[in-house]
């Protein structure tokens, strides 16, 4: 299984995909003005703009979701494997990637709100449903069906096991508990959720990611304020390392950029093709207003979550770097044996507990046996990280699921989620290089297949951020913008066409009865 799994990474996540991603993101960002930077107030506002309504949920909510698929295991175990193999350097690369990223994120989540649609009596969207109303066509239904049959696989199955895995090693670090004793756990706290439906999932999402996300990064805060005076040198390693210019590192810089990028878009999720699902089901006037929404969410993981671990690590200096082979560049002693008996040097989540360890215990070295305020810390983090992260999943594979068979065989969700039970449980028993190489594998057929349906697709999602832009100037607010396209430019757009302006009709009447009752 691992020599065939190593062969798919090397294809999907060969130099195209890589240098592709930030050439996409960076061709968004200018064809649309580096809107991150002119609208970053706006996504703030947009945020917490309460729209809802029985079949979609709120901007926030869906953000919640969003951020539950985003801030996972990736900000924690991915950023200590992204400083495993490229060095300090690769965490510039993973800034990079979410600046840029956040132009692929606002066309694929406002494609996903212009050709949203009610199934089963709530709002469903994507790139299953976007790529084929937007391609049209026999083209555009192969496509779609073969972009949602990987994101079941890959959502469903490959990377579930990932973060089960990431929380049976961090338990276990801080624990003396049984890998199955903790999968066990997971299985009924997945299964008490997942079969609530997109409402459970994002009332969980909504009180546990925003709450966890805020205390992980004061948290961060705290160890950069005790070691301030080491805050310029740091950055200062960081911008050396990713472009050669540190001497110790300068011949990693090809695997730097590429864990960069690779780690980077594991984590942010931009142009993977996982957050429109989430954006599709919120509730909104205006399709722009959540691309912006979840244009934010990517700055949220990478910007806020994975720089507060990277500094934890990096600041403390609790960390290996390998030189590609079977040696180290930087050995710190933070030394594991894997369950396969195995000594592991990296990519495992006791870079970030031994770092805040060594922060407020003051220990020097890394002591395999020392459980302090860092290992119980990082350990409830990546369970409620991880554990929101797996309901994320669900979602998003049963939104497929439902894409695929519109509804009609219930039985499907159950055995769906009897697929991703089983797997969240392997993946507490596995070893976790099969897990995170499945998980590669997963987000890189994903990331190909949505990459090149956002670029042919972009033009409905650019000319929404247009036209919001000239309602907010005309209006002097972007809060009362309403979609209205012109049926001949964007066609299969039938919620815009059809179901919103009789939404809009029926709300003028009923406002228009109230006042003359009023009278």
């Amino acid at each position: 299984m691992q020599t065939i799994v190593d062969f798919l990474n090397g294809l999907v996540w060969s130099s195209p995909l890589v240098y592709g991603l930030l050439a996409v993101g960076l061709y968004f960002s200018l064809r649309m003005r580096f809107f991150q930077i002119r609208h970053f107030k706006e996504m703030i506002r947009l945020m917490f703009q309460g729209e809802k309504s029985p079949v979609g949920i709120s901007s926030f909510q869906a953000l919640a979701i969003s951020l539950s698929g985003r801030v996972g295991t990736g900000n924690i175990v991915g950023v200590a494997t992204a400083i495993f193999i490229g060095g300090p350097g690769a965490i510039f690369w993973m800034w990079l990637i979410a600046f840029l990223g956040a132009g692929s994120a606002f066309i694929e989540s406002t494609l996903a709100q212009i050709y949203k649609q009610n199934e089963d009596n709530q709002y469903r969207g994507g790139p299953a449903y976007y790529i084929e109303k937007g391609l049209g066509g026999k083209l555009g239904k192969i496509y779609a069906g073969a972009f949602a049959l990987v994101t079941i696989l890959a959502t469903g199955f490959l990377l579930p096991g990932i973060q089960s895995n990431s929380i049976a090693g961090s338990m276990t670090n801080s624990f003396p508990l049984p890998h199955w004793v903790i999968g066990a756990a997971l299985v009924i706290l997945v299964g008490l959720v997942i079969f609530g439906g997109v409402r459970s999932i994002a009332r969980v999402a909504s009180a546990v990611v925003p709450f966890m996300a805020l205390i992980y990064v004061f948290v961060a805060i705290i160890v950069v304020i005790m070691n301030i005076q080491d805050v310029p040198a740091l950055f200062g390693l960081i911008f050396r390392s990713a472009f050669g210019m540190e001497q110790q590192f300068g011949g990693i810089v090809g695997a730097m950029i590429a864990i960069g990028v690779q780690r980077g878009i594991y984590s942010n999720e931009a142009g993977q093709g996982t957050g429109p699902h989430a954006a599709g089901a919120a509730e909104v006037s205006h399709p722009a207003k959540q691309g912006l929404v979840q244009a934010f969410s990517v700055y949220v993981d990478t910007l806020f979550v994975c720089t507060a671990t990277a500094l934890m690590i990096l600041m403390t200096g609790m960390y290996n770097v390998s030189d590609g082979e079977d040696g180290l560049i930087v050995d710190s002693g933070v030394h594991q044996v894997s369950p396969d008996g195995e000594e592991n040097y990296g990519g495992t989540v006791a870079y970030t507990q031994a770092g805040l360890d060594r922060a407020f215990s003051g220990q020097e070295t890394f002591d395999v046996d020392f459980v302090g305020f860092g290992s119980y810390f990082i350990s409830f983090a990546l369970l409620f990280f991880c554990y929101t992260t797996i309901l994320a999943y669900y979602y998003i594979a049963e939104t497929n699921l439902v894409y695929l068979t519109h509804g009609r065989w219930p039985i499907a969700k159950i055995l769906l989620g009897v697929l991703l039970i089983a797997s969240v449980f392997y993946g507490t028993i596995s070893s976790a290089g099969l897990a995170w190489d499945m998980g590669d594998l997963g987000v890189g057929l994903m990331a190909w297949l949505n990459v090149i349906a956002i670029l042919i697709l972009q033009k409905p999602a650019i000319a929404a951020l247009k036209d919001f832009e000239r309602q907010k100037k005309e209006k002097g607010s972007g809060k009362f913008a309403v979609y209205s396209p012109d049926p001949s430019e964007v066609k299969e757009a039938d919620f815009w066409h059809h179901d919103y302006p009789k939404r809009l009709e029926d709300e003028k009447e009923y406002n228009m009865d109230f006042k003359n009752i009023d009278r």
